[in-house]
């Protein structure tokens, strides 16, 4: 069998694997290397990566058509939409593409990059790929930073490739690498802590030395008199001079545990996300709860919203295209989390004429029904459309109806 010459093939090293050569990331203070990898591997930050794409990937995804005057509304049988809705190519999901840009852009500096096909004919995008890390390459070789994408070597065109990037162009896992570096070590300090340096409940000292036989002698009475859950409390005697020395926890090792929930606060706090979204729940209470989950929809997931909707909207369609269609997430549907706090909404609403019922059914996914359109309060009959009286009309007397003197009247 001939195995001479061999084909080889030449790869340019990504940023990801040179990283991997030198020692799995950027060292730290703590002398702690922390790259994507590593920092995934701590429980808070895996935790924050996984909330947030996972929250973003969850909701529904849509493509509007915007009208002159700024109106929007809804195209649900465009090819963009059934993309990201459906099946983004023949083994991506909608779900799984925005979920990778999102812990992409949340872990590597490059942020979330993924390619466009499109047919050539028409420029309809036909499907969208995201790679694995490394294999875009993005630069900013002028002063406009004005992005420019590689693909083994071949500039891309802008317009087919989805780039999400995150603030200050650096991940929150590089802007915490000093953060997340403490809560590694702290994680092997605890570990090390429990597996080779347990402490024993007490010491015997004796000032006077003894052999081998003799300590095991006295540990093993020791065990037999003081030993199990039903010699506990028993009254210990000693002798020839022996003291007994109860092992404590230092003040620092007392404090070990508050200092990992502080390192749990200082990570969502590099990720902009409320503490108890982490499961540190020390203080959480039922009201705050529920604000907490109102401000990371606000401040935390709001923002990456915005940016992955642009990112989406200028690759996906053409330039003229972006002038009529755009990508949008539905927010509500973190309202529907609390279907009362939702229900006395619309009721609210459309007492007060501002929407009609069949746009609450539609927030509700339920089909609209006939007279679902008109704006009316159903609290009360004096503001139904049919009942508001005509200008110059007179209005008819309460007790018109009983008035004698306009009942017919019987001449014979």
């Amino acid at each position: 069998m001939k195995l001479w010459p061999f084909r080889t093939e030449k790869k340019a090293l990504t940023d990801e694997q040179i990283l991997e050569m030198l020692g799995g990331g950027v060292p730290t203070s703590t002398g702690i290397a922390v790259s994507s990898e590593t920092a995934l591997r701590v429980p808070a930050v895996a935790a924050a990566v996984r909330t947030i794409s996972e929250a973003a990937a969850s909701l529904r995804v849509k493509v509007v058509e915007i009208g002159e005057d700024g109106a929007e509304k809804d195209v649900p049988g465009h090819p963009v939409a059934d993309l990201l809705k459906n099946e983004a190519n023949d083994w991506t999901s909608g779900f799984e593409l925005i979920r990778a840009l999102m812990v992409d852009a949340l872990t590597r500096d490059q942020g979330g990059l993924a390619q466009v096909t499109r047919r050539s004919s028409d420029e309809q995008v036909l499907e969208i790929i995201r790679p694995r890390p490394g294999y875009i390459n993005v630069d900013y070789p002028d002063d406009s930073l004005q992005p420019r994408y590689r693909i083994n070597g071949v500039v891309q065109s802008a317009e087919n490739i989805v780039h999400l990037r995150s603030t200050f162009d650096k991940c929150p896992v590089t802007l915490c690498r000093e953060a997340i570096g403490v809560a590694i070590v702290m994680e092997r300090h605890a570990a090390r802590l429990f597996s080779r340096g347990a402490r024993p409940g007490g010491a015997v000292e004796m000032p006077k030395g003894i052999g081998e036989e003799a300590v095991k002698k006295i540990i093993a009475g020791w065990n037999a008199t003081f030993g199990g859950s039903d010699n506990a409390g028993k009254t210990a005697f000693l002798y020839d001079g022996a003291t007994f020395k109860q092992m404590t926890l230092s003040s620092v090792d007392a404090q070990f545990q508050q200092l990992r929930i502080f390192q749990l606060q200082e990570i969502a706090r590099s990720f902009n996300i409320p503490a108890i979204l982490l499961g540190e729940l020390s203080r959480a209470t039922w009201s705050n709860s529920a604000e907490m989950q109102r401000l990371f929809l606000m401040l935390c997931l709001e923002p990456w919203l915005k940016a992955l909707e642009s990112a989406l909207r200028r690759a996906l369609f053409t330039k003229e295209g972006r002038k009529k269609f755009a990508v949008r997430f539905e927010r509500d549907d973190f309202s529907k989390v609390d279907l009362q706090v939702l229900a006395n909404a619309i009721s609210s609403l459309v007492s007060s004429r501002v929407i009609n019922p069949n746009t609450g059914r539609d927030w509700l996914d339920l089909p609209p029904y006939d007279g679902g359109e008109e704006y009316a309060n159903p609290n009360t009959g004096s503001s139904q459309p049919g009942d508001i009286p005509k200008s110059g009309d007179t209005p008819p007397k309460p007790n018109d109806q009983h008035d004698p003197e306009k009942e017919p009247h019987d001449d014979a």
